[in-house]
């Protein structure tokens, strides 16, 4: 997606932040990731798995851009305490569904340190899932590969 000249500027929390992606920008990338996800995982009926909150909205436009059947599920992780990451991971909503042979795909919103996205692999591994598929909308550079 190429980035756009920062024409606008907005403050959270004292914090400057500038627009990167036009609202068309990203919705061309979502019809993207949803069209290489139904060609990836035709004829089978993935488990979308979506982190909340933040990948919430992010997960909706990309199960909707997704052509084919589907099931949804949400978990709640948490390594924050305000702006900050603890480095700590806590699983505040778990997932109350059977995985075992399933095609997962877990939608995040931002990848910070890589730490959440691999606790939460690392624990859908032990329900041997047939696939496991993550789309994140964002990955900081600082982010473990």
């Amino acid at each position: 997606m190429p980035a756009m000249q920062p024409a606008e500027t907005v403050k959270i929390h004292d914090l400057n932040f500038s627009l990167l992606f036009s609202e068309q920008d990203v919705q061309a990338r979502v019809r993207e990731l949803g069209d290489a996800l139904t060609e990836r995982l035709a004829g089978k009926k993935p488990m979308f798995i979506s982190i909340l909150s933040g990948a919430f909205v992010f997960a909706s436009d990309l199960i909707r851009a997704f052509k084919g059947d589907c099931e949804v599920g949400f978990v709640k992780l948490s390594s924050y305490k305000g702006m900050q990451s603890s480095g700590s991971i806590q699983t505040v909503m778990g997932l109350e569904k059977e995985l075992a042979e399933r095609h997962v795909v877990v939608v995040e919103d931002i990848v910070d340190t890589g730490r959440t996205l691999h606790f939460f692999l690392e624990q859908l591994r032990q329900q041997n899932p047939a696939s496991i598929c993550t789309v994140a909308f964002l990955r900081k550079p600082e982010a473990a590969a």
